[in-house]
Order: C-alpha cells, then structure tokens, then sequence
C-alpha cells in the first residue's frame, strides 16, 4: 500500500498553528493518520466539490481535498464547526 503525501495551504498550517497543544496533538494525529486512508470511517465529502472531504476532531473540522493520481492529501483549513465552513 503507497502513502499519500500530506501538505498544507499557508492558512492551514496557520491556523493548526492557533490551536492549544493538546487539540494541535488530537488534530495533527488525525491529519497524520490520512496518509494512509485518505477517506477514513466518518469522514464526510462535501458537496459541491468532486475531491473534497472533513474529518472532524472533537468540535473542531479539518476540510481537505484528496488528489488520487498523484497520491496528495492538501489540507484546505482547520478550524472550531462554526467557523469552518463560513
């Protein structure tokens, strides 16, 4: 089984940056964890786009979109549910 490569958009990683140390552990677990099954068991894909897909940890969101031919998870934004999808 081939790994995806995971990387992130600036305000991604900016915004995983804000977090408090033990929801950016929780949340960079998660991110870790898509590089070998970039469509885990609960993640959801969002409508209106053909590759992209949430996972959710505790009350927070990480929306990304998974690109198969080249085998990369971008990480498009981490963030609280209330914000995320603004």
């Amino acid at each position: 089984m081939t790994l995806y490569q995971v990387s992130f958009k600036r305000s991604a990683e900016r915004e995983l940056n804000r977090l408090r140390e033990p929801l950016r552990t929780r949340v960079m677990h998660a991110i870790g964890s898509l590089r070998a099954d970039p469509r885990p068991h609960g993640s959801i894909k969002l409508k209106g786009s053909s590759n992209a897909y949430r996972i959710r940890v505790g009350d927070h969101r990480v929306l990304y979109t998974v690109d198969d031919m080249v085998r990369i998870v971008l990480i498009q934004q981490v963030g609280d549910r209330k914000d995320v999808y603004r």
